[in-house]
């Protein structure tokens, strides 16, 4: 399975996003939105989760089974095989004003577009600078 997962990276927030600061993602209906998760993960638990934890438990969220230790590592390396949408596609990162941070060991972190946090993630030369996917295309 190749690594997906991103190192010393700052996803900025979309050039066409409308948030000028941060928002946590409402639940809408029974189950948890990708955004919710998301959130969960990276806010909660700071330098945790790498991008493939995140998006692997997004896709198990949506799953209405128990799987075993051993089915879900089979799962994992299943779902994997394909390609799968980065978190620069995130609904935080488009939408809800979050920039995404990655450490050097691939894990993740969130920070509040109107942080100080997020201006030093943006001037920090020594990580890979990416933005967010926009929302619309460009005209």
């Amino acid at each position: 399975m190749k690594d997906s997962n991103y190192y010393s990276t700052f996803i900025a927030v979309a050039d066409d996003s409308k948030a000028t600061e941060a928002r946590v993602p409402k639940p809408r209906g029974t189950s948890k939105t990708a955004a919710e998760v998301q959130f969960e993960m990276m806010h909660q638990h700071p330098n945790r989760y790498t991008q493939e934890d995140v998006l692997f438990a997004i896709w198990r969220n949506r799953q209405h089974d128990e799987p075993t230790d051993g089915e879900l590592e089979l799962q994992r390396f299943q779902f994997f095989e394909k390609p799968q949408p980065c978190l620069r596609t995130s609904p935080l990162a488009k939408t809800y004003g979050w920039g995404i941070a990655f450490d050097n060991n691939g894990k993740t972190s969130l920070c509040a577009v109107e942080s100080d946090e997020y201006r030093r993630y943006l001037e920090d030369k020594d990580l890979q600078q990416l933005k967010a996917m926009r929302s619309k295309r460009a005209k």
